[in-house]
């Protein structure tokens, strides 16, 4: 996320207590895992790393079965970090939801749309219709609608909301 917001990355760093280096180093160890060659697979990583989910339900997609794995994040309590996996623990897609219960917020004019403000789901509901687009990293997602007659593309990286471009240029305020 500090590709889009390296100012808020290193305000979560602060708040988090965490140095510089301590965030190098559990970066690097994160990137060794999901590189190594003889790493499990995605869940078992997950569950290594993260601990037991706080939840796991079965959830239907369409005509998909998979599983709703979430865990909570000290950084932001009104969120969870979601894994959808599929049969033999495959996993399908992993980003940030709201957590359940919580309240998301108000997202009337393109001004809402702050960066670390609102997920993929929250973004698509309220602008709809959104057309899905492809990211430009398997952790990336981008959503293009329409506002005030102007074309827009939202921006996210593991489900949060990095930034819009409004007509092609950003929004001011950083979203």
């Amino acid at each position: 996320m500090a590709d889009f917001q390296p100012g808020l990355a290193e305000q979560a760093r602060l708040r988090l207590g965490a140095s510089a280096a301590e965030q190098r180093e559990a970066n690097r160890h994160w990137q060794a895992m999901v590189r190594s060659p003889r790493s499990r697979g995605a869940l078992a990583r997950y569950r290594s790393v993260l601990g037991p989910p706080a939840s796991e339900s079965a959830r239907t997609i369409g005509d998909l079965e998979c599983t709703a794995l979430q865990w909570p994040l000290h950084l932001w309590p009104d969120l969870r970090f979601e894994v959808l996996a599929g049969p033999g623990g495959a996993v399908w897609n992993e980003w940030l939801v709201r957590a359940p219960g919580a309240r998301g917020p108000v997202l009337d004019r393109l001004t809402d749309l702050r960066p670390w403000s609102a997920t993929v789901d929250e973004v698509a509901r309220a602008f709809a219709p959104v057309r899905p687009m492809e990211g430009t990293a398997p952790t990336r997602w981008r959503l293009a609608f329409e506002r005030e007659g102007r074309p827009c593309v939202a921006e996210f990286t593991y489900g949060l909301l990095q930034r819009v471009q409004v007509a092609g240029e950003e929004l001011p305020g950083g979203a």
